[in-house]
């Protein structure tokens, strides 16, 4: 397995965390087109206060106690290490269950839209504590 130093892996947990929330969002953002400006109010307004919600007792957390448990590694890493082996699993049930929600007919954008902003944004803003992490390591390491 490739090793890289633990900086590299909060890294590309911020990036992942990053482009997955921009990726959600965008993809909702493809359904727009067919809201009325009512629902379309309604699936902004939803989402992004979902997205403050999951953000503040939610991701912000695990990704806190991500940044933790890199910051106890030593110095190189398994690359593969920036998630816990059992989040894993985590990631791929979240991933088929919106795939299955995205294509099936029963399920309307409307109300999709919403969960797919919510926890697009709560990722994006999330990731933001990935790159903090390494601005105020280096700045300790400067010292």
């Amino acid at each position: 397995m490739p090793r890289v130093p633990k900086n590299i892996l909060i890294l590309i947990s911020g990036i992942l965390w990053s482009g997955v929330g921009l990726f959600l969002i965008k993809l909702s953002t493809q359904w727009y087109a067919a809201y009325s400006i009512n629902e379309l109010v309604f699936v902004l307004i939803s989402g992004l206060l979902s997205g403050v919600i999951i953000t503040y007792f939610g991701f912000s957390k695990i990704a806190l106690k991500n940044i933790e448990r890199i910051s106890q590694y030593g110095e190189k890493v398994c690359i593969w290490a920036f998630q816990k082996w059992t989040s894993y699993f985590l990631i791929a049930f979240m991933m088929s269950l919106g795939l299955l929600l995205r294509n099936s007919p029963n399920v309307s954008k409307v109300f999709l839209g919403p969960i797919y902003i919510g926890i697009g944004f709560a990722l994006f803003t999330s990731s933001l504590l990935y790159y903090r992490s390494l601005l105020t390591n280096n700045n300790k390491n400067d010292a």
